[in-house]
């Protein structure tokens, strides 16, 4: 347990420069409570302890705005950042180094029974009010934008933004999730359109102009 918290102390130095000391983040960083309290209630969970993983669990809730399922399966120097928001379902796996902005779900898409939840990979970002939902594998090094909404797999080494989510990027190698500068697939999409339509107005002017030529010869 005290090398867990080291790990996770750790982790919160390496991700977020607004940590300032060990006593800030024990005192405030929900997402530190809220992962904590979790391996408790997880492992409480796996030895088959009746009704006190779900309740340790609600009271996590309400003390961090995060809720975790205690059957949740959460790897290693996992890191929640702000965290108010994030709901994480029952049969959810996640991979180690993954980062998960607020307002983030990992949940499921109806009243499905067994494997409803998504399976995260390693060195996953999910950005700020994204919801990845079902029983879908998202691969390791995978960038989510904020806002998106991703209903199928991803595949690794991809950065997905958009309702529904959609890959617009796949990289050879990792690399930080830039919120900023996130490519915009309507955009792109509305840009090549009109570029399209100026195409065609340029060649029907063309055509009119030829038209117009060729009336006074045949006169």
């Amino acid at each position: 347990m005290f090398r867990a918290i080291r790990e996770q102390i750790d982790t919160i130095f390496r991700e977020d420069p607004a940590a300032k000391s060990v006593v800030e983040i024990f005192f405030c960083y929900p997402g530190f409570h809220a992962i904590l309290g979790h391996r408790l209630s997880h492992q409480l969970y796996r030895w088959g302890v009746p009704l006190l993983p779900r309740v340790l669990s609600q009271i996590s809730r309400f003390f961090t705005g995060i809720e975790i399922h205690p059957g949740a399966t959460i790897g290693r120097r996992f890191f929640i950042d702000h965290g108010t928001g994030v709901v994480i379902g029952e049969t959810a796996e996640i991979g180690d180094d993954v980062l998960l902005y607020q307002g983030v779900t990992l949940g499921g898409t109806g009243n499905e029974r067994g494997k409803r939840h998504p399976t995260l990979g390693n060195n996953v970002v999910v950005g700020a009010g994204a919801k990845v939902l079902g029983n879908i594998r998202i691969g390791d090094n995978v960038k989510i934008g904020a806002g998106s909404v991703v209903v199928h797999a991803v595949p690794d080494h991809s950065t997905v933004v958009g309702v529904p989510g959609r890959v617009v990027r796949i990289r050879p190698e990792g690399g930080p999730l830039e919120h900023g500068r996130l490519p915009d697939p309507e955009g792109q999409a509305i840009d090549d359109l009109a570029r399209r339509v100026a195409e065609l107005e340029e060649m029907v002017r063309l055509l009119a102009s030829e038209r117009e030529l060729e009336g006074p010869r045949k006169r």
